[in-house]
């Protein structure tokens, strides 16, 4: 087996080697990004074989959405401090043998169980990749070009899940989760062929904030089964008020951690960039609004209206398929002519125009008049905020910090599907009844919500205008060079 490209490589140019490198990385993120919405698919049979409740079936979704928003920054400090190809490698082996024994569990506590551990690996294996890309390619052109690559695969995957759930499904459950694996294990072996070994700070693990990361890990965990758990414990309950306050006493016990320690987990200057906050709040309306959405016209399109899970997946699959094709092909070069800023702002505004659409839904609304333009505007959404998001978080900081920039950002993309999937579900609940009508009624308010969260986005945007820069598109090199 060859040895793999040094650590200090920088391509300037896509070539194979690159490429590979790049088909590894956007194969692990295109599996974090389909989970949740493949797997709920899936969620009907898995009870029906397993002789699950509801209400432990929502744990299969739970539990990896938990691990995975729980660890993101454990993980991207560890991929800054441990080694970034270490890391993806070891997250990868976790995630493969997560979804095996998910794949062939006999009873619910353990797939459960396997549900989280795939969570965490998904959590290490995320931030890994994209600190790789953040520095294995050089800053400009190259960079945009190979991370709105990688940013699409996570956007299709995202919007394609139920789809491939869908067929998958059809096979046997248990291909949703046998087939990550096997695609997991692909990637793992490509990995230790073309990923770059990654340097590391001379302490390395000597230098890991364990008091930091046991306090930020317990904090995430917390905030994220709490907000996933709130429309079924209530809001103002005392389990859910009680979680909250907790979780933010351990929020400030962590960030009097940072200030004592000489290495800290997460370096708080860095939350002083206007551009980071940005972007991790575009990040967490972008996506909690989508999840919104997704859930609201899941239960539009079968419960209401009649449709099987496939034709919903088909029903939706333009947004991923928008994503797919425009992402690679648009983000880059506009980001290039008119700044990062400026082209989120505008996916931002493409994704509210499209709630906007949705309020109008009816009883009997047409695909081809209302669904398909507002699916396709989300698509477009995607394809002009996803990938500039996290280019804006990795512009943002130093190099020693890209792993955390990375997780960072996609903390922002699971805590905003999380928020947002809780208050649709609380005020759909709150909203709806028995009657058709009513039960129109309460998916109708529920897609106010997602509406909110794509306004919030914009305006948070709206400060970066204010800096009236001109950015030149950067020269695009010929050739591949080595430091070293």
């Amino acid at each position: 087996m060859p040895a793999p490209p040094p650590s200090n490589a920088v391509f300037t140019t896509l070539t194979p080697r690159a490429y590979g490198m790049l088909a590894v990385l956007c194969g692990a993120l295109f599996l974090d990004a389909l989970d949740v919405s493949m797997k709920g698919v899936a969620l009907p049979a898995i009870g029906t074989a397993l002789g699950m409740s509801t209400s432990a079936l929502q744990w299969v979704i739970t539990g990896y959405v938990v691990g995975f928003g729980g660890f993101l920054l454990l993980g991207g400090r560890a991929a800054d401090l441990l080694g970034r190809r270490r890391m993806l490698l070891i997250s990868l082996a976790v995630f493969v043998v997560g979804s095996a024994v998910g794949g062939a569990a006999s009873g619910g506590p353990l797939l459960i169980a396997a549900r989280f551990v795939t969570g965490v690996g998904a959590a290490f294996s995320a931030p890994a990749g994209f600190s790789i890309i953040t520095t294995s390619f050089a800053e400009g052109h190259i960079r945009n070009k190979a991370l709105s690559i990688f940013t699409a695969t996570g956007a299709t995957g995202m919007a394609l899940g139920m789809v491939i759930g869908g067929l998958l499904t059809d096979l046997n459950w248990r291909w949703v989760f046998f087939a990550p694996a096997a695609v997991g294990l692909l990637a793992f072996v490509g990995g230790l062929w073309v990923v770059p070994r990654s340097a590391r700070p001379a302490g390395g693990a000597k230098d890991f904030d364990i008091a930091g990361a046991v306090t930020i890990t317990a904090t995430m965990l917390l905030v994220v089964f709490t907000l996933v758990q709130a429309p079924e414990a209530g809001w103002a309950s005392l389990r859910t008020v009680g979680s909250l306050v907790v979780a933010a006493l351990l929020l400030v016990l962590f960030v009097l951690i940072q200030r004592k320690v000489a290495t800290p987990l997460v370096r708080l200057d860095i939350l002083r960039s206007p551009a980071l906050v940005r972007a991790n709040l575009g990040a967490m309306s972008l996506i909690g609004a989508w999840i919104g959405v997704l859930f609201t016209m899941t239960l539009y399109l079968q419960d209401f209206r009649g449709w099987s899970a496939m034709e919903t997946g088909f029903a939706v699959s333009p947004v991923g398929l928008v994503a797919a094709v425009l992402s690679t092909r648009i983000a880059a070069p506009l980001v290039g002519r008119f700044g990062m800023d400026r082209v989120i702002l505008a996916g931002l505004v493409s994704a509210a125009l499209a709630y906007l659409l949705l309020q109008f839904l009816s009883a009997d609304t047409g695909y081809a008049t209302l669904l398909l333009p507002s699916f396709l505007l989300i698509g477009l959404g995607f394809s002009l905020a996803y990938g500039p998001l996290t280019m804006a978080a990795a512009d943002s900081v130093p190099v020693e910090d890209q792993g955390v920039a990375g997780g960072l950002v996609n903390t922002s993309f699971q805590v905003g599907p999380a928020l947002g999937l809780s208050v649709v579900t609380a005020v759909n609940a709150a909203n709806t009844g028995t009657a058709p009508d009513e039960v129109l009624h309460g998916l109708r308010v529920a897609l106010v919500v997602p509406l909110i969260f794509a306004v919030l986005g914009v305006l948070a945007m709206l400060p970066a205008l204010r800096r009236r820069r001109a950015v030149s598109p950067a020269p695009v090199p010929q050739e591949e060079t080595v430091r070293g």
